[in-house]
């Protein structure tokens, strides 16, 4: 890990926390999701580095390092989509592969169709093809008591998470997450009495992991996270033709809640996505959940470094 370095890049009115491994002109861009950080994908970074690539991972704005300069900024999916531009244009990049998780894939499929001739190719964990506010799918009517119903409304989070130092706040989140299914608060509970407070973590992630992710956490607070995704996700971002042509790899783990839960399951399997994403390969691993990355880095990094090395100009 001493090896990743790390900057600040100017990038639309803020410095955008930039970690960074490897040389030469194959550069692969890495966007983390929530509750994760550039840290999550310290396993990958360094395997790509290995094979001869450019690792960057950044925390988005309003993330961990990346502080926003004002209290009052309102943060949307398309600001996370032009500062990506932005920091290909600054660091004179012309063109990346993009891998993202969870929210990240949103924003990796997001950059693909806007600038198609920026992207070489895009991997995307825990998530088929999505865009914030583009009806892609007839998903069902998510529960009221489900987290991405709870965290839309105002206040809400923040107050269940005000309960709790911000350590404690990641470890639960972590833990939910890490299920094989979408759990529901009743009308007395928040979505962090969820997780019984004698949970020990799963047993990839550390505590000196967690302790990475509560340390930037802190600085950052919660407030964009809850913004983007939770409160942006119906918020159109005015792409009328959703296709990413691009070759793309989907790594999706079986006992992950967001394959199990939310018909995301029968949007892949009934062949769905691929009318978005004609050139999309799937791979599913059995026992994966949502934190694949985490919980398998070896066998990620090999799907990861093949699809690379497969596409590589």
């Amino acid at each position: 890990m001493d090896e990743i370095e790390h900057s600040h890049v100017p990038v639309r009115g803020i410095k955008l926390h930039v970690a960074e491994i490897g040389s030469g002109d194959k550069v692969v861009l890495f966007l983390h999701g929530f509750p994760e950080i550039w840290y999550s994908w310290r396993h990958q970074m360094i395997a790509v580095a290995e094979a001869g690539y450019r690792a960057i991972s950044i925390d988005f704005r309003g993330y961990g390092l990346s502080v926003l300069t004002s209290e009052t900024e309102v943060v949307t999916f398309n600001d996370m989509v032009e500062d990506l531009f932005a920091l290909l244009e600054t660091l004179s990049i012309p063109k990346v592969f993009v891998i993202g998780k969870d929210w990240g894939a949103f924003t990796a499929y997001h950059l693909a169709v806007l600038h198609p001739e920026r992207v070489v190719a895009v991997v995307t964990l825990g998530m088929p093809f999505m865009l914030p506010g583009v009806a892609v799918y007839q998903f069902p009517c998510l529960p009221k008591g489900v987290y991405l119903s709870r965290w839309k409304e105002p206040g809400r989070a923040e107050a269940d998470f005000g309960r709790f130092d911000v350590k404690t706040v990641i470890r639960r989140i972590y833990i939910l997450f890490s299920e094989s299914e979408l759990r529901e608060a009743n009308d007395d509970q928040e979505i962090m009495d969820l997780v019984d407070p004698s949970t020990p973590l799963p047993p990839w992630f550390s505590e000196d992991d967690l302790n990475v992710y509560a340390t930037l956490y802190k600085k950052s607070g919660f407030r964009a996270a809850l913004q983007v995704p939770y409160r942006s996700m119906e918020v159109n971002c005015g792409i009328t033709d959703p296709k990413v042509e691009n070759p793309v790899l989907m790594i999706m783990g079986l006992k992950d809640y967001v394959y199990n839960s939310i018909g995301i399951d029968e949007y892949i399997r009934s062949g769905k996505v691929k009318e978005f994403v004609p050139n999309m390969e799937m791979t599913f691993i059995e026992e994966g959940g949502h934190f694949v990355q985490e919980q398998f880095p070896d066998q990620v990094n090999q799907m990861i470094v093949s699809f690379l090395n497969q596409h590589c100009p």
